[in-house]
C-alpha cells in the first residue's frame, strides 16, 4: 500500500464519519463495541446482585447473632432455674430431712476483689454442721472458670469468717480439665459425665 494511500486513509478515519462507520462496520468494531456494551450491563446487574446478596448475608448474620444472645440467655436462665431448684432440694433433704445441716447463702460484697480481681458481690451456698463449712456451688455445666472462682471463694471465705471451708461442686457435666483443676485445688467434684 502506497504512502499516498495511507495518508489518505487515516484522513477520511479522521475527517469523514460516514467512512469511519462504513469501516468499523466492516471490520466488526461494531458487534465488538455492542458486546462490551452488553457486558458492561450485565457487571452492572452482576454488581446489584452480590450488593443484595451482601445484604442478605449481614441481614442472616444478624439473625444469627440474635439467636445465639437467645440461646445463652435461654441457657443462663436454665442454669439459674437449676441451681435454685437444686438448692432448694438439697436444703430440704439436709436440713428439713435429715437435719444433718443448715443451708445459707452467704452473700459479702468483696471490695479487695479477690474472686473477680474487682470489687464484686460474691453469693455462694454454705452448708453449716457444727463448725463444719461446706462451701457448694451448683452449675449447668462445670468448666474451668467455675473451679477457679469457687477456690476463691473459699479463700475470701476463711478469710472473713475465720473458718477454712470444704469445697464442693456440683453439676450434671464436668469438663476432664476442669476435674483435673479440682482435684489440685483440693476441690470435691459431684458430676454424672466428664466431657472432653
Amino acid at each position: 500500500m502506497g504512502v499516498d494511500l495511507r495518508k489518505e486513509l487515516l484522513r477520511l478515519l479522521k475527517e469523514d464519519e460516514e467512512f469511519r462507520l462504513a469501516v468499523t462496520g466492516l471490520l466488526g468494531i461494531d458487534e465488538i463495541l455492542k458486546a462490551i456494551k452488553s457486558l458492561q450491563e450485565q457487571m452492572v446487574k452482576l454488581q446489584e446482585q452480590v450488593a443484595k446478596q451482601g445484604e442478605a448475608i449481614l441481614a442472616l448474620q444478624r439473625s444469627h447473632e440474635k439467636l445465639a444472645a437467645s440461646i445463652t440467655a435461654l441457657g443462663y436462665r436454665y442454669g439459674i432455674y437449676t441451681e435454685d431448684i437444686f438448692r432448694d432440694a438439697i436444703k430440704y433433704l439436709i436440713e428439713d430431712l435429715l437435719k444433718a445441716y443448715e443451708v445459707r447463702r452467704w452473700t459479702y460484697y468483696d471490695n479487695e476483689g479477690v474472686v473477680f480481681g474487682y470489687p464484686s458481690v460474691i453469693d455462694v451456698n454454705v452448708l453449716i454442721r457444727d463448725n463444719e463449712h461446706i462451701l457448694i456451688e451448683y452449675k449447668a455445666s462445670i468448666d474451668r472458670g467455675d473451679v477457679a472462682e469457687l477456690a476463691r471463694e473459699g479463700i475470701l471465705y476463711e478469710s472473713v469468717n475465720k473458718v477454712k471451708p470444704k469445697l464442693l461442686i456440683v453439676g450434671p457435666v464436668v469438663r476432664k480439665r476442669a476435674l483435673e483443676l479440682a482435684k489440685a485445688l483440693n476441690i470435691e467434684v459431684r458430676a454424672t459425665e466428664v466431657m472432653e
